[in-house]
């Protein structure tokens, strides 16, 4: 009896095994993240601009607008033999906007596309100064090119975050829902194990593939698009680690008592739909209102988000993230006190 293995070991043994033994969970942990950042980062590569499409109808046509020519290194210039042609390109959105060449000069344009108001401004610019315009202020452009500004190393921790919340909620709350489905639950029930046993099982198997999983992901964006890593690795992982523990802490919540994969399927994504959405993984979480900022910044992915670009992108130490850190310590630990608390073996 004394060499026995204590059940808490055994369990989580056995729940690293499961899971190695479903492709399926593989693949969402460590290939689905890597495919997500090799797809959005080709689309949001580093290029040139793409000129503006903006069409011309009148005599004049494509060289020569009242009395001055046309030339802007952000401008496509397109000719049209009538206005009518002009005007069925820009209602189907093959331009920006339309020039009718007369006296004075006429721009067709949707004010509420936002690329029609930046050509609209664009090919007024060239206009005047073709004209002999002159600007009363003398200034010169310096374009920004530095790693960390670029929107590949703006995604990529949200990307991280994101695999983190996923495989934290959906990877433990399936594994349950599954096992009380199957019964394997009710014969538990038989054994001198105790429900928090049970509980820290399922979260300790998910620390066992977490520092692969972070890997796999920080070396992918380092690699691929030199990403860069200007903070501690040490923190990175402390960081990582909270917010897998306040994700855990959901899935076990959410899978408390679920009797069906499809309970337990509309509970987890009624959790992790608003985090998806609000939480800044592809877009900053500052774009929307500030009287939802409050509820935006108290979301466990939002902390998560914000302290690894934090670490990551700026170097910050653990002064500047201890608040956030905090935060998903609290997700983690009230959610798992309220899933002991209701969880029900079958």
């Amino acid at each position: 009896m004394s060499s026995r293995r204590p059940p808490l070991y055994a369990l989580t043994r056995a729940r690293v095994l499961e899971f190695i033994r479903e492709p399926e969970a593989v693949f969402w942990v460590f290939a689905f993240p890597v495919i997500m950042a090799l797809v959005l980062g080709f689309a949001f590569r580093d290029h040139a601009p793409e000129r503006l499409p903006i069409g011309v109808a009148g005599e004049a046509g494509l060289r020569q607008l009242g009395g001055a020519p046309l030339t802007s290194s952000a401008l496509k210039t397109v000719p049209f033999a009538t206005l009518e042609e002009g005007l069925r390109a820009l209602r189907t959105g093959k331009i920006a906007l339309l020039i009718e060449n007369r006296e004075p000069l006429v721009y067709h344009f949707d004010p509420t596309r936002p690329d029609a108001r930046l050509a609209r401004l664009e090919v007024d610019d060239a206009i005047q100064r073709a004209a002999g315009r002159k600007d009363p202020v003398e200034r010169r452009e310096v374009p920004m090119h530095e790693k960390g500004s670029r929107y590949i190393d703006f995604l990529l921790p949200g990307i991280l975050g994101l695999n983190l919340m996923g495989t934290g909620i959906w990877g433990i709350g399936f594994g349950i829902v599954n096992a009380r489905l199957k019964k394997t639950l009710k014969l538990m029930t038989a054994t001198p194990m105790r429900k928090s046993e049970y509980l820290l099982a399922q979260i300790f198997s998910r620390f066992v593939f977490l520092v692969l999983e972070i890997a796999v992901i920080l070396l992918f964006g380092v690699l691929a698009f030199g990403v860069p890593i200007r903070g501690s690795l040490m923190l990175l992982l402390l960081t990582a680690l909270l917010g897998s523990l306040s994700f855990a802490g959901l899935g076990l919540l959410v899978a408390a008592r679920a009797q069906t994969l499809e309970a337990a399927s509309g509970l987890m994504n009624f959790v992790m739909v608003p985090m998806w959405l609000l939480s800044g993984v592809f877009f900053s979480a500052e774009r929307f209102p500030k009287a939802a900022q409050p509820l935006i910044q108290a979301l466990p992915l939002t902390a998560l988000n914000d302290a690894l670009r934090a670490v990551m992108l700026e170097g910050k130490g653990l002064p500047a993230i201890t608040g956030q850190l905090l935060l998903l310590a609290a997700w983690g630990l009230v959610t798992f006190a309220i899933a002991l608390k209701i969880f029900r073996w079958q």
